[in-house]
This record gives structure tokens, C-alpha cells and sequence, in this order.
């Protein structure tokens, strides 16, 4: 049978196009979709025909009629079937399938026309036989609507159903030769012409559904593929972003190693210059130029040190390296520690350092909240000429605002969007002295990823020319914890180590050779070994009760895939477990801080300034700088 419609066709010898292909089927499936629901009706029809006619029909009649359904019905569920059953479907293989469906449409569009034929006539004269032809005009008629939405996309099927379902029994009644049968059989005519009608509209209106169906559905194919290509570029961004982290993590390692051993070298040099020159020393050594020189060096290391701390903040955020830990604590105890850092450098610029509502009490975690500051104030103080810097706290609510007021250059509107991503500075510095242009522009970018981390809303608000105020919000503590130690002054230049011996575990020749000469010249007898086997060996030599190291200073990273805490155990198992102990590392993996809680060892991460290293080893053993 001939299909109606361009969306049916395709050129010959070629495949039918998506959107045509797509529309068939679309029909196709529907069809068979509402197979089941449409044979359910049939037998439903065939049960209310029945008990109209029963009794006036004949069992000769009825008999052949009811085998002629089951079998159409029967066929039709096999063919249903199979159609569920099957694979992947080709253009040709979907218009087979249409095929078979619309003979079995017209198959049983002849057999309810057959219907109309045999029963109209049965019983004329009873008494039953008016309400059995009205029922029967009925369901006939009832079949020809509910035809529609499963054939309204063909319409030269569903005229052809019509015609067989309603013109037998028009015929039928038209037959019978007197007024009121010629009237009813012009009423059915004009009715199931309006009904075609009817399904001309709707076949119109399932079209245009079935077109915006199908846009719709090309539309979310677009969009997956779309979704797919963006989930790709952010997979491939986020595998750049951790090879980036994972580089510097192990690259880090070596790069501060020559930082690390020139810091110690500085200061033992430095302190050489203080002893005075020896006997016998060249006379022509500028005492005061060398110490000027120690000093530059040192504070070259210092500024070093602080551009890695920066990278090494930023890589520990990334790697997941930081943990929040939230306490109740009084804004005070940071504030001692800001006045202690920032008041020298504050003075030397002639700024004002004013810090105010230290007794409010926070909930949050107080190193991330120290760090936060130290790289506010650190900033407000660097673009800040004249005036004042402000470190407040203000009670809103349950919340408290943690404040950082500047009356410096201000940043503009354009630049504030700007100034927490990372390596980016404010290029409105032309009023800052070039020596105050010192960074990698990850101050404020650290700033905001330890807010992040601690869910804690950070905001700026500025004015060029009039200042900056930085404001992070936190929960308000419910009670302080108890009351911090008063924070340690700074460690004097001297330390002695006079009667200490102290091992050292390091494989990186410059790094040990400048422990060795800092230590010494501390005063303390040193034990150096550049591997564990190395100063397991020493060990098992010495006799304890003779030979005992004060303390152990050890890397993390050593050669033949050992690490410090095998030198620390290996030591301690000879020595004793309360052997103090430092690890040093210039790694930035996770995982130091318990092995150091479950070692029981202080971790020191590189570059180490001398500072540093001798308030830990002061810590350690117990002794006063002198």
C-alpha cells in the first residue's frame, strides 16, 4: 500500500535521510507500542457484540466469526512480538515492519466491516433487535475514533480503515429500503466525514509534536556531545592542574637544597665575623664589609625563603595537604603574635600598627586564620606610605568580621575582581618604592583558598588613593579554649651546644657541610653519615654507655628509597626511643604530620632559615640561647 506523506519517502537507491528516517520511526514504534491496548479493545468488542446478539444470531454465525478475531488477534501479537524481539533496524527494515502492521490494520478494519454486514440484519422484527443495531453502530463507529491517534500520521491508511470499518454497514442499513434507514445511513456518512476531518487536524497537530520531539531530541543530543567535549577539556585541565601540583611537589625537593645549605653557610660565616679575625688572618679582611655582605646574604635567603613558603602554601591546598581544625579561641592571641611580627617593619615605614577587639572569641582554626592575617597586614603594610594599618574585630550577630584597614594606594574597581588569582599584582604601584615589589603576586590568592578551605566569606572593598579594607567573616566561639602561653620573643643570635653531640643524616653534600660548620660552630660535636646504612653502621659500633647523640637531625628524602624516619628508627633502636629528633624535608606530600605524631620527631620544612633551626634545636634539647 502507498504511504502518504514526504516525511515517508526517500530518493531512490539512497538512504532516507536522519530527520525522515527518525519520523518513521517514530510512527513505527508508536504503532506497535499500542498493539497490545488496541487488540485488548478488539477482543472487548467482540465480548459486547456478542452479548447484543446472543440469542438473535445464530451459533453458525457467531462461531466462524469468533475464530476469524482469534486469529487476526493471534497473528497480530506474533508479529508484535517479533517486532519487540528485533535488533538493529535499517530504513528497510522499519518500512517492513509498517507494512505488515498496516495489513493487519486493514485485515481487521474488513473483519469489524464484515461485522456490520452480518449482524445489522439479524433479528429484524424482535424485540431486542433496536437496542443490538444501536449498539452495534456504536462500537463500529467507536473503532473508527479510536483509530485516530494511532493512524492519524497516515492518512491514506485511515481513510482506507474508515471506509472498510463504517461503509458495509452504511450499505447494510441503506439496504433495507425505507425513509428512516436512508436517514440513518446519510447521518453515519456525514459523521464519519467530520471524523475524517478530525483526524486530518490531528494528524497535523502529532506532526508538529513529532517534529518538535525530534528537534528536541537532536537539541539533547548537541548537548550531551557538547557536555561530553566540556567534561573533556575540565579532565584535561584538572590533569594539567595536578601534574602541575605533582611537579612542584617533587621538583621542590632538590630546588631547596642549595637554598638551604647557603642559608647555613651565611650564618656560619656570619658568625665567624662576629668572633673577631684568628691569629694569623689575612689583615686586609674588611671586618664590617664581610658582616654587611653575611647580612644581604641572609636576607636574600630570607626573601627566598618566604617566595617558597608562598609555592609551598599554594602546592599544600592543591595536593589537599591542609586540614581545617576548627577551635573556639580569643582573637587576641593572633593579634599578640601580628603586633610581635609586623611592629619593626611598621615603625621603620613610619605607619601606625594598631590592633583592636582582641578579647572576641572566633570559632575556626587558628593557623589558617594566623596565616590569613600575617598575608593581609604583610600587604597592607607593603602598599601603605603614610598613615595607619588596622587589624580589627566587630561583632555582627553570631558572626565576627576579622578587618585589615589601610590608608595606602587603594586598588581599583577594574583590579578587585582580579587580585586573588594567583601570580597576578596591581599594576597601580607607581607610588610603591621598586624594593617593595618583592612577591609572586599568591599572597591574596593563599588568602582566599585557606578561606575557601574554612568556608569562610572573605571580601574587599578599596579607593585608590585612600585605602583597602579586607574583611573575613567567621563564627562566633561560643567560650575561649584556655588560655594561651605568652608567645616566645625572638631566639637570641647565640646558642650553646658546648658537650652535645648531635648526628646528622643528609645525603646532599653542601646541605650536610653546612650543618656540620653551623653546628660546630654552635659549639656542639657532630656525627655526620649521608645514609642510613651509613649511620647504622656507626651505631652498631658505638657503645652506648659511652657514645649517646643529644639529638638527631635527619632528611626526609634519602638514597637506596629510605627516608628519615628509617635513620630515626634505625638510631633510637640503639640509642633509645626518647632520642629527640628533627626531620627536615623540602617535600610537600601529606603524611609528615602523623608520621611525626606517631614517630615522635618535629618537622622542619626547607629552606630552614638559622633562626629556625636554633629555636628547634633549643626547643628540643631544652637549652636557653646565650
Amino acid at each position: 500500500m502507498a504511504q502518504d506523506g514526504a516525511l515517508n519517502r526517500a530518493p531512490p537507491g539512497a538512504d532516507a535521510p536522519g530527520p525522515a528516517l527518525a519520523r518513521l520511526a517514530e510512527v513505527v514504534q508508536g504503532t506497535y507500542d499500542y498493539m497490545p491496548a488496541a487488540l485488548a479493545g478488539y477482543v472487548a468488542g467482540v465480548g459486547v457484540v456478542t452479548l447484543l446478539f446472543w440469542g438473535i444470531a445464530p451459533l453458525t454465525l457467531l462461531v466462524p466469526w469468533w475464530l476469524a478475531f482469534a486469529l487476526m488477534c493471534a497473528v497480530r501479537l506474533l508479529i508484535t512480538h517479533r517486532f519487540q524481539r528485533a535488533g538493529k533496524r535499517t530504513v528497510a527494515d522499519w518500512q517492513r515492519w509498517r507494512l505488515r502492521s498496516n495489513g493487519g490494520t486493514l485485515v481487521a478494519a474488513a473483519l469489524w466491516g464484515l461485522t456490520g454486514w452480518l449482524f445489522y440484519a439479524q433479528g429484524n422484527g424482535l424485540e431486542r433487535s433496536g437496542l443490538a443495531q444501536t449498539g452495534l453502530i456504536i462500537i463500529v463507529y467507536t473503532f473508527c475514533v479510536v483509530a485516530i491517534p494511532v493512524q492519524a500520521t497516515q492518512p491514506g491508511l485511515y481513510r482506507a480503515f474508515a471506509a472498510l470499518v463504517m461503509l458495509p454497514l452504511v450499505v447494510r442499513i441503506a439496504s433495507v429500503g425505507d425513509r428512516y434507514h436512508y436517514e440513518l445511513a446519510g447521518e453515519l456518512v456525514l459523521i464519519i466525514s467530520l471524523t475524517a476531518v478530525l483526524a486530518n487536524s490531528y494528524r497535523q497537530a502529532l506532526q508538529r509534536a513529532i517534529d518538535l520531539k525530534l528537534q528536541a531530541d537532536t537539541l539533547a543530543a548537541q548537548l550531551r556531545e557538547q557536555t561530553l567535549v566540556a567534561d573533556s577539556a575540565r579532565r584535561e585541565a584538572e590533569t594539567a592542574n595536578r601534574a602541575k601540583t605533582q611537579f612542584f611537589t617533587a621538583a621542590s625537593h632538590d630546588l631547596r637544597q642549595p637554598l638551604h645549605a647557603m642559608g647555613l653557610f651565611a650564618e656560619a660565616l656570619r658568625q665567624r665575623v662576629q668572633q673577631g679575625p684568628n691569629p694569623g688572618a689575612n689583615p686586609g679582611v674588611d671586618q664590617p664589609e664581610v658582616a654587611s655582605l653575611v647580612n644581604s646574604i641572609n636576607e636574600s635567603v630570607d626573601a627566598l625563603e618566604g617566595l617558597f613558603s608562598e609555592l609551598l602554601d599554594i602546592t599544600r591546598i592543591d595536593s589537599g595537604g591542609i586540614e581545617v581544625h576548627a577551635e573556639p579561641f580569643e582573637v587576641g592571641d593572633i593579634l599578640r603574635k601580628l603586633r610581635l611580627h609586623f611592629e619593626p617593619s611598621a615603625f621603620e615605614k613610619g605607619l601606625a600598627l594598631r590592633l583592636r577587639g582582641g578579647a572576641r572569641v572566633v570559632h575556626a582554626d587558628p593557623l589558617l586564620v594566623e596565616r590569613i592575617l600575617r598575608n593581609l597586614v604583610s600587604n597592607a603594610i607593603r602598599y601603605t606610605n603614610d598613615g595607619s594599618v588596622l587589624v580589627s574585630s566587630r561583632q555582627r550577630g553570631d558572626r565576627v568580621l576579622l578587618q585589615v584597614w589601610d590608608s595606602g594606594v587603594g586598588i581599583g574597581q577594574a583590579e578587585q575582581a582580579r587580585i586573588f588569582d594567583e601570580f597576578y599584582q596591581v599594576p597601580n604601584t607607581e607610588r610603591i618604592s621598586p624594593d617593595q615589589r618583592k612577591g609572586l603576586g599568591l599572597g591574596l590568592a593563599i588568602v582566599r583558598r585557606l578561606a575557601d578551605l574554612m568556608k569562610a566569606p572573605l571580601a574587599v572593598c578599596s579607593q585608590p588613593g585612600r585605602g583597602t579594607v579586607f574583611t573575613l567573616e567567621l563564627p562566633r566561639g561560643k567560650a575561649p579554649r584556655a588560655p594561651a602561653a605568652a608567645v616566645p620573643g625572638k631566639a637570641r643570635s647565640g646558642i650553646t651546644l658546648a658537650g652535645r653531640l648531635i648526628v646528622i643524616v643528609e645525603d646532599e653534600p653542601a646541605v650536610r657541610a653546612g650543618l656540620e660548620v653551623l653546628l660546630q660552630g654552635w659549639g656542639a660535636q657532630v656525627a655526620s653519615f649521608d645514609s642510613v646504612a651509613a649511620s647504622r653502621a656507626w651505631a652498631q659500633r658505638s657503645d652506648p654507655a659511652q657514645v649517646r647523640p643529644d639529638l638527631l637531625i635527619v632528611d626526609y628524602r634519602l638514597e637506596d628509597g629510605c627516608t628519615g624516619v628509617d635513620a630515626i628508627n634505625a638510631l633510637r633502636s640503639r640509642f633509645g626511643a626518647a632520642t629527640p629528633a628533627i626531620l627536615v624535608t623540602g617535600s610537600t606530600m601529606t603524611g609528615h604530620d602523623r608520621d611525626a605524631q606517631q614517630h615522635d620527631f618535629h618537622l622542619l620544612i626547607k629552606p630552614v632559615v638559622p633562626n629556625k633551626l636554633r629555636a628547634m634545636i633549643a626547643f628540643k634539647l631544652g637549652v636557653k640561647a646565650g
